[in-house]
């Protein structure tokens, strides 16, 4: 069952008017918020991340946070009450025609719908591999826009070289992947780039931060040249539905042994014990 403005439905039952600003300009954010056993799983930052991204394409938030708190509960209520991601969607709306300009008045239109999580049970195991290529997308990339079609064409070049992912490189310094944060190793350090406006802050890379700062790890936010990243001893790509996965291959070549690194597990531990916990850093 999903949601779209007031009415829960099937999916197949909901349609949006053609002129939707987001269906015409990719005029819209969205977020992803994982679930587990039927419990959000850190709202708090994904909702202040929204409303981030609202801010940056100037879009009053059309609900309360004890709103999209209700909205959530019921999505998960309507699928089942398990383990799922939960994507909510805010365009501008539609207007009465096509133009680029923003009009006022339109009435934002706000979608949801419960999507599995997959099993990465494989990927924990063995790691991932992930390609490197060229970051062609928009200068505002801490906006979670809608607008994404440089990110699909950086993945779909993953899925074709049998990756996990693409890690995205500008002027010779690293910055995220497709889809996901980056962190690397080096010399027992974990480091990440500093965020800008050239990537997108990731909650799960903050958690990350966290729980790692709690357990006594050095951490360190600086630019990442592109031979650092090639050297590291360990590589990590985070996002809220992948949780943390280690790289063990880049561009064909292996990363460390080409094995899960001891950091990695370390943090797999700590992220695992974090969901039991509801979520608390403990």
């Amino acid at each position: 069952m999903a949601f779209l403005n007031g009415r829960f439905g099937a999916l197949s039952s909901l349609s949006l008017p053609v002129l939707d600003r987001g269906f015409l300009f990719g005029d819209a954010v969205y977020e992803v918020v994982p679930v587990y056993d039927g419990r959000v799983f850190r709202g708090d930052s994904h909702f202040d991340r929204l409303q981030h991204s609202l801010d940056g394409i100037r879009l009053d938030n059309p609900l309360r946070r004890e709103d999209w708190n209700e909205l959530l509960a019921n999505v998960i209520q309507r699928n089942g009450a398990g383990s799922m991601a939960v994507y909510l969607q805010i365009s501008r709306g539609a207007g009465s025609g096509r133009d680029h300009r923003i009009k006022p008045g339109l009435a934002p239109t706000v979608f949801a719908m419960a999507m599995p999580l997959a099993d990465r049970s494989a990927a924990r195991k063995k790691g991932v591999a992930a390609i490197t290529a060229d970051d062609i997308r928009w200068a505002r990339c801490d906006i979670k826009s809608t607008a994404l079609l440089a990110n699909v064409l950086l993945a779909s070049d993953a899925g074709r070289a049998g990756a996990e992912e693409t890690l995205l490189l500008r002027n010779g310094l690293l910055h995220e992947g497709a889809s996901s944060s980056v962190l690397i190793v080096t010399n027992g350090s974990v480091r990440m780039p500093p965020y800008s406006h050239r990537l997108l802050p990731g909650t799960t890379r903050d958690l990350v931060v966290a729980l790692l700062a709690a357990d006594g790890t050095d951490i360190c936010e600086q630019d990442i040249p592109e031979q650092e990243l090639r050297h590291a001893d360990e590589i990590w790509i985070a996002s809220a539905t992948r949780e943390v996965l280690p790289v063990t291959s880049l561009d064909g070549k292996a990363v460390g042994d080409g094995r899960p690194g001891p950091l990695w597990r370390r943090v797999n531990e700590l992220y695992q014990r974090c969901k039991e916990n509801g979520g608390e850093i403990r």
